[in-house]
């Protein structure tokens, strides 16, 4: 690599220094010195300012880009992870009503029940505990019997790349 830098610099001096002895020699044809050494001078300077705004307004057009689609990535990543959490904790309440006949009275029910380890964080309210447990219908051949969980849904206002609240998913 190192190699290939050395060979793109000498190249690039080699034609620097070729344009500075045609320009010069042309310049010489005039006579004028001070045109020449002028001349000299403004190929030495480096980039002009206009050079520099468009290369620099380049960078910003692609960090813009860049960074729209990191936050889009983040975003999706969230929800996929939203979608996972709410399928197993679907899958524990359905696992906990075949085992024991009923649902569970709350979502704690199903940690210290043993069928998952702990609620998974909410990954737009960044909190356990706001999950929002959707009551089952009540038993019609026993009405005294408590509820349960039938079903979750997120805590979170926000609305999906989609266009639905996370609320209803």
């Amino acid at each position: 690599m190192k190699l290939v830098n050395w060979r793109v610099g000498e190249l690039v001096n080699g034609l620097a220094v070729r344009l500075r002895s045609r320009l010069a020699r042309r310049l010489e044809v005039s006579s004028n010195h001070r045109v020449v050494n002028s001349a000299i001078r403004q190929l030495d300077r480096g980039f002009t300012m206009i050079e520099l705004l468009v290369v620099v307004s380049l960078i910003v057009i692609l960090a813009t880009m860049g960074l729209t689609q990191y936050r889009a990535s983040v975003i999706h990543a969230r929800e996929a992870t939203l979608k996972e959490d709410l399928f197993r904790m679907r899958d524990a309440i359905d696992q906990y009503y075949a085992d024991k006949g009923k649902y569970p009275a709350t979502l704690d029910a199903l940690v210290s029940d043993g069928y998952v380890r702990k609620l998974p964080e909410d990954p737009f309210t960044h909190n356990s505990t706001s999950w929002q447990a959707v009551p089952a219908e009540p038993d019609p051949n026993n009405p005294a019997a408590e509820a349960g969980v039938f079903d979750v849904k997120s805590g979170s206002d926000e609305t999906a790349l989609d266009g639905t609240r996370y609320s209803e998913w």
